[in-house]
């Protein structure tokens, strides 16, 4: 059975105001797809990406990054201790209580007391111990005995300390041979942070310090060849002939250095051999002891057999703390002892080559350039795409919280690639076309306004012509040959397939001015050669029905002949009044600005769009789109009382079309149930019949058109349904907001507006008695319908705001 109007309306009125937002998002959507290298999106997007490629160049970003860096490795899940490394640390209160081991009390410790440490960790059988204590110059008593112990332990690695060109170098203790030292310099970023691993360097040997290889290094190396495992130089030229660059190989793994620009970085000093340190965890590296347990014997054995300790100190006085990424974790800044930032990166060696632990890898640096060029793309969507305010924000919120999410999950495969960099695209671009948009929408406000000044002026001076009464005769005889060629009645009259109704040919070599969007964006019309085939509109449009007539003229049901699948369309026939060239004259102006005025409307998705519009025969046409569907005035027959929850809905729908119509300070001056089509496909209101150009019809002639229902006065507007201002002639935004109100009236009582009984003292419409409806319902239609302008509502969005806070119905 086929679904009659008002069951349509009972299946979609509930849903419409979610699926009016849906359509419009979707063909937002659509939109993207055909965005052109002109479009502000694309044109913005492209900017912000360069400017932010530039300042990255002048690493002016690279501090957001390394910021953004040490956030990561905070959220990062810690690993566990490694139970592989033993960490010997000198504490504040070891050092407050040396008097206790040794002769006198003195720092740093003296070599006997070095040598009792050694000797009892050496019992327990370590597979090699990192000294990290400079031992540049004896410190008796005891450094006979502690000179021996270094010759005969090849397990002991201790540290110097490499020069430059302004400092002079620690060297290692001299019974040392430089093959079993270590150098403890450490990479430190901008700010003292710790970020890198420097695992040996490649310049000239200086004096002191003789050894190009750290002390982490080394401590890692003499772990791994225990278990038969030594590094390898390889050289990559497989692939790229131009590559020599050599590359250091341990076990399975090839050890790729940090280059300058690697992840966040732009201007890293990457010399030497470095990689990302990739720190185990920030509190808890291994198992810690302290320089007292150790010489006291409270230390398990097991602690030490066949591992890697590590002495160190961690007495803030001494000054050997470092910052490190999760320094900045909590209120406190915290530093962690340069003994355990060595033992970080020596069990990131460990791991890597024994327990395939990631190395970091970063993006190429094309890859960069896509990932933030896409993200500055998105900000400029989502400008395109969302219009509100609150929708924009939160859009943005979840987009910035993608780029954290997946960099966070990137990272934690090892991964760094750029986080700050595409944040700022996403928000520069959308501020970008945010402030582009503002602008644009002032300039087509100021445009918006000249047009309807214009329209108002022409307006004007045509309902002056008009009752004029030395007007020129309203008819010629060419007008009454042209006016036979069209007859209709007041109902829609449908013709046979094969008739074809169309306006009488020009004579002579005149030609037919023709507007489409395929062609032009905007008026003046081009003109193009009228068609030699009579059956067919401007040459293009078959006409198959007529839809309705009026004062103003006719309208069709039409057929595009030069469109694929010839789809349907609907022609509005404008008669003039008038065929003398003054009047035409400003009515051809008005119907111009008219023209352009509803192809700017068209952009809405409730809006039928304007197709094309022309000039035949001294007659104007509009081309628009041809909306499937029933008439509101179907789902509002006489006596049949609409639930007061389906009128809210049905409100709400067509004030939601009003917002965008009166952001472009638009009067539509015709509102009522005729007007508004339910679309079939959706199920959404469509509001048409826009216009003014109404007025180019006779004053007489307009007040001849009448039917049992629907009534039209001089001004432009249908008795009961337009204001008291309307009638008059100065319909303002409100008079839209009126005849909506009307409209829920009339679907609450059942009662044709015209035949609503107003008071006498007032003037207000009388109806409250003849509806079931709601006190704060009422009182809002109430305020929408006042007899007087200024006390009804001034805003679309008011009234939205009002009903959005009307209780739900239980």
């Amino acid at each position: 059975m086929k679904e009659t109007s008002g069951e349509l309306y009972q299946n979609h009125a509930l849903e419409q105001s979610e699926e009016s937002k849906l359509s419009v998002l979707w063909s937002r959507l659509k939109r993207i797809g055909s965005l052109t290298w002109k479009n502000p999106v694309l044109l913005t997007s492209l900017a912000v990406t360069g400017v932010l490629l530039g300042t990255r160049q002048l690493a002016l970003l690279e501090p957001l990054e390394l910021y953004a860096y040490d956030r990561l490795m905070q959220l990062r899940p810690s690993l566990p201790p490694d139970p592989r490394l033993l960490v010997v640390e000198v504490t504040e209160q070891d050092t407050a209580s040396l008097e206790q081991w040794q002769s006198r009390e003195q720092w740093p410790m003296t070599d006997a007391l070095m040598h009792k440490l050694l000797s009892k960790l050496q019992q327990h059988e370590p597979t090699v111990i990192g000294l990290d204590l400079y031992r540049d110059i004896p410190i008796p008593p005891g450094n006979p005995e502690l000179t021996q112990l270094f010759k005969q332990s090849d397990n002991i690695i201790p540290i110097c300390r490499l020069g430059d060109e302004t400092t002079d170098g620690t060297p290692p203790p001299e019974s040392v041979p430089p093959e079993q030292v270590g150098f403890a310099d450490l990479a430190i970023d901008e700010g003292g942070v710790v970020r890198r691993a420097l695992l040996f360097h490649s310049a000239d040997i200086p004096e002191g310090c003789n050894t190009p290889l750290s002390f982490s290094f080394q401590l890692a190396r003499f772990y791994l060849e225990k278990q038969g495992i030594e590094p390898q130089t390889v050289t990559l030229d497989e692939q790229d002939e131009q590559d020599e660059q050599e590359y250091l190989k341990w076990g399975d793994v090839i050890f790729k250095p940090l280059q300058p620009k690697s992840g966040g970085y732009q201007r890293a000093d990457a010399g030497g051999y470095q990689i990302l340190l990739n720190y185990r965890s920030g509190d808890k590296l291994a198992d810690t002891v302290t320089l007292a347990d150790v010489l006291e014997d409270r230390v398990d054995p097991s602690l030490v057999k066949d591992r890697i300790v590590l002495i160190g100190i961690s007495d803030p006085a001494v000054n050997d703390l470092f910052f490190t990424p999760y320094s900045s974790e909590g209120d406190v800044l915290k530093k962690m002892p340069g003994v355990v930032v060595h033992g970080q990166i020596v069990s990131q060696l460990l791991s890597t080559v024994l327990n395939e632990r990631k190395l970091f890898w970063f993006m190429p640096e094309w890859g960069e350039v896509l990932w933030i060029g896409f993200w500055s793309l998105t900000g400029g969507i989502l400008i395109y795409v969302t219009r509100n305010i609150q929708q924009l924000l939160l859009a943005e919120i979840v987009a910035i919280g993608l780029v954290g999410g997946i960099s966070f999950i990137v990272f934690l495969e090892a991964g760094w690639i750029p986080v700050i960099t595409p944040i700022l695209g996403l928000v520069m671009s959308s501020t970008g076309v945010l402030a582009y948009s503002a602008y644009q929408n002032q300039q087509e406000r100021a445009h918006f306004a000249r047009l309807l000044q214009e329209q108002e002026n022409n307006l004007i001076a045509l309902q002056g012509m008009l009752q004029d009464s030395t007007r020129v005769p309203l008819t010629t005889q060419d007008d009454e040959d042209d006016d036979k060629t069209l007859i209709a009645d007041q109902h829609e009259v449908t013709l046979s397939e094969e008739t074809a109704i169309a306006p009488s040919p020009q004579q002579g070599n005149d030609s037919t001015a023709i507007w489409t969007p395929d062609a032009v964006t905007s008026p003046p019309a081009p003109t193009v050669k009228q068609s030699d085939n009579p059956n067919l509109l401007a040459g293009r449009y078959k006409i198959n029905r007529v839809l309705g007539s009026g004062g103003f003229g006719l309208t069709y049901l039409a057929e595009d002949s030069h469109r694929p699948g010839k789809p349907k369309c609907v022609v509005k026939h404008l008669k003039p009044a008038r065929r003398d060239e003054r009047f035409l004259a400003i009515a051809r102006r008005l119907f111009h600005t008219e023209a352009e005025i509803l192809e700017k409307l068209g952009r809405h998705a409730q809006i039928p769009q304007l197709l094309a519009y022309f000039e035949e025969s001294r007659e104007f046409y509009l081309v628009e789109e041809y909306i499937k569907g029933d008439s509101l005035s179907d789902e509002l027959p006489v006596d049949k009382r609409m639930p007061e929850e389906q009128v809210i809905t049905l409100i709400k729908g067509l004030l939601e079309i009003l917002v965008f119509i009166h952001d472009h300070n638009v009067i539509h001056r015709d509102i009522k149930p005729s007007n508004i089509i339910r679309r079939q496909t959706d199920g959404n209101l469509v509001l048409i019949d826009f216009g003014a150009v109404k007025q180019i019809q006779p004053q007489q002639k307009l007040d001849q058109e009448h039917d049992t229902q629907e009534h039209h006065t001089v001004a432009v507007g249908t008795r009961g349904y337009a204001p008291s201002e309307q009638y008059a002639g100065h319909p303002t935004l409100s008079s839209d907001i009126y005849a909506v109100g009307v409209i829920g009236i009339q679907a609450l009582t059942g009662i044709p507006p015209h035949q609503l009984v107003l008071d006498s003292e007032t003037g207000e419409i009388s109806w409250r008695h003849l509806a079931n409806v709601s006190k704060e319902f009422a009182e809002i239609l109430e305020k929408m319908v006042r007899y007087y302008f200024m006390d009804r509502y001034q805003s679309v969005t008011k009234v939205l705001e009002d009903l959005s806070t009307l209780p739900p119905k239980s």
